[in-house]
């Protein structure tokens, strides 16, 4: 599969969730096949909030063509879900005084994803003042906290399990909640669907809430 990246510059970045969507795809055409979506994550089987994020995906995937079935047995595709966010990442920035040009860095931390397949490591990078807190000339350091959710949307084929699109949309936001960031990524995620494969994309989503505290990349 060939390996293509585009950027969508939409206009008013500054209040929207800006996601990050990459995609796979060797979906068929529309021709009657039916559908069901569980969760990647078995826990959440039967939840409310896996419900309403999976309507959402049933919702878009019915506006391509696709049916909806009543239950696996009678599906011929099995669409799997899963979201999370991470721990969050502390940022913080030096900056100098006011008159004086010193050396602006910035130092962040934090852990890899919490929900099942995603790996829990640290990661630190990088810095490049040599007079951290408050060196020559004066400076002042200030810190804020950042999250990054991400959303999966794995299709199969069930009678032989072959893949047929593999997704994948994340945004950094000032919040940790799932509900806030959950359905634009998914509006990310089916934007243009299926895509081009092998393709990243960055699409703007206004979000409903939260919208003064979503950031990009």
């Amino acid at each position: 599969m060939l390996l293509g990246i585009s950027a969508l510059g939409l206009s008013g970045c500054a209040t929207g969730l800006r996601t990050e969507v990459s995609r796979f795809q060797a979906m068929p055409n529309p021709q009657g096949q039916s559908f069901v979506v569980v969760p990647m994550d078995s826990s959440h089987l039967g939840g409310l909030e896996f419900s309403g994020y999976a309507e959402q995906v049933a919702h878009a995937l019915q506006a391509q063509g696709y049916a909806r079935a009543a239950s696996a047995d009678q599906a011929t595709l099995i669409v799997r879900l899963g979201y999370g966010v991470d721990e969050g990442h502390t940022e913080v920035v030096g900056d100098s005084w006011p008159g004086y040009r010193g050396y602006p860095y910035s130092y962040g931390y934090g852990y890899g994803w919490g929900y099942p397949g995603f790996y829990r490591r640290p990661y630190y990078y990088g810095w490049s003042d040599p007079f951290w807190f408050g060196g020559y000339g004066g400076s002042y350091i200030r810190s804020y906290t950042y999250y990054v959710s991400e959303v999966d949307v794995d299709i199969r084929r069930k009678v032989d399990n072959i893949a047929l699109f593999e997704g994948k949309a994340k945004a950094r936001s000032r919040s940790d909640n799932l509900a806030n960031t959950v359905p634009s990524l998914l509006e990310a995620m089916f934007t243009g669907f299926p895509g081009n494969s092998g393709e990243t994309v960055k699409i703007t989503i206004p979000p409903v809430q939260d919208q003064a505290k979503a950031s990009s990349y």
